[in-house]
């Protein structure tokens, strides 16, 4: 006789030869239902009479050929709970009893629910996610930005908005005939390195600041911002290029001094600022520093928004220029718009020699100076001071001395900066006022020295 496949049954009912069953076992999802109910019971009569045809064919088969392939029944449980259970019955060997073994088909019919759900619920998306492309690429078309979709692999154009394709000069036909070159000889060859280290960082990085690159003979100003994506299986750059203030002319326009213009072509940052430290002027340098396009987006706007200690280093700043008429490499950072930061010095001078009305104000970028090396050799003298140290001085005490050495010398110079105030000297240490009154008692600044800190 064949035997049926072996399965961890959830009901497995013992049959005399006319369908009665003399036990039953419920486990699984069935284990709490009373199998003992069933016993004495025609199988036929646990099931709904529209199965009971279905259910007469099954023991027929059983009783010709041993064995009944699996076939799907309505179960009515003890409980009066109705659940599908898939079926096989054979005959035990050497005799005339039956078994019938059960699989539930409660988990597969949840499944099979769950899919319907699933896909119509993935039409529905797909329905939504076309009206928001097809938004989208009205919103694209109508932007006053160039978009572009650039390969990743070899910068060739996929796709370009209305704008993108006036400003690069691309056809509207195939992207085939839009080669990556006709893109990236629009760019100036001194901001081409630029744009591709700023893919490069976007492909290493997952996102890098803007840069602002000039397209063309004409040398009109763009915003150039990008952005990693996967289209089609493959990935793509999304690169928005936001016009930005018109090109900065070759000789001084009518009404404009040829001391101005020289200023407007200066390499270093050049701003005028009033009292308060709102923006009065800037030239094309500065807001290429802090990543803003025109002149008319930041004017009346804090100097101190693009600097390295929002409020302080602006306050320590004007103090200073007010009490000395000058400040000569003032060290700080400036933060652009799109998320640089980069290492400055910045010199000032007002029009008075004290409380002076307006500020002219020059920041120069000097990354590029604080090179790696130089660090290294500072790091090498201290670690050359502090080896000496070695078997002379206790770890402990090496480091409690070495802590107050400079919280005294960094507070000292705090104060120096600030011009006596405390508030501000707190604000460039960064910490409270109360802790700076603490360290002045631990370090004996609180007697005339802390009365000259007074503000």
């Amino acid at each position: 006789m064949i035997e049926p496949p072996l399965t961890a049954p959830d009901i497995l009912l013992s049959l005399d030869p006319d369908g009665v069953i003399r036990e039953a076992t419920l486990a699984g999802v069935f284990a709490a239902e009373a199998a003992t109910a069933w016993i004495g019971l025609p199988w036929a009569a646990t099931v709904p009479e529209r199965d009971g045809v279905l259910l007469r064919r099954i023991l027929g088969e059983v009783r010709v050929r041993g064995l009944s392939p699996f076939r799907p029944l309505v179960q009515r449980l003890p409980s009066g709970r109705e659940v599908s259970v898939e079926y096989t019955t054979f005959r035990r060997e050497g005799g005339q009893d039956l078994v019938a073994v059960g699989k539930s088909l409660q988990a597969a019919t949840e499944i099979q629910n769950r899919l319907i759900v699933t896909q119509q619920a993935m039409a529905q998306d797909y329905l939504k996610l076309r009206e928001v492309e097809t938004r989208y690429r009205h919103l694209v078309n109508a932007s006053s930005e160039a978009v572009l979709l650039l390969d990743a692999r070899d910068f060739g154009v996929l796709e370009a908005n209305p704008m993108a394709m006036q400003v690069f000069g691309l056809s509207s036909g195939s992207p085939k005939a839009n080669p990556a070159r006709r893109l990236l000889d629009s760019l100036r060859p001194e901001d081409l390195d630029t744009f591709l280290g700023m893919l490069h960082e976007v492909r290493e990085r997952g996102g890098a600041p803007g840069t602002l690159v000039r397209i063309g003979a004409a040398r009109h100003a763009w915003f150039a911002r990008a952005s990693l994506m996967v289209a089609q299986a493959r990935q793509v750059f999304l690169v928005q290029f936001a016009p930005a203030e018109g090109p900065v002319p070759a000789h001084p326009t009518r009404g404009q001094s040829p001391l101005e213009h020289l200023v407007e072509r200066s390499p270093d940052a050049f701003t005028v600022i009033d009292q308060q430290g709102a923006i009065l002027r800037a030239n094309r340098a500065f807001l290429d520093l802090v990543q803003m396009g025109s002149e008319t987006a930041i004017l009346g706007k804090p100097l101190g928004r693009w600097l390295g200690r929002p409020g302080a280093d602006l306050t320590v700043l004007l103090a200073n220029v007010r009490r000395l008429g000058a400040v000569r490499l003032f060290s700080t950072k400036l933060y652009g718009e799109l998320g640089s930061e980069i290492e400055v010095e910045i010199s000032a001078v007002g029009n008075a020699p004290t409380n002076p009305s307006h500020i002219g104000v020059c920041t120069r970028n000097i990354d590029r100076r604080l090179s790696t090396e130089n660090r290294a050799s500072a790091s090498g003298q201290w670690l050359d001071i502090l080896t000496k140290q070695v078997g002379r001085t206790s770890l402990r005490r090496l480091v409690d001395e070495a802590t107050e050495v400079i919280e005294r010398h960094y507070i000292e110079a705090a104060l120096d900066l600030a011009a006596g105030n405390r508030t501000v000297a707190a604000e460039l240490l960064g910490i409270s006022r109360q802790s700076l009154y603490v360290k002045f008692g631990r370090y004996g600044l609180d007697g005339e020295e802390r009365a000259a800190a007074q503000p």
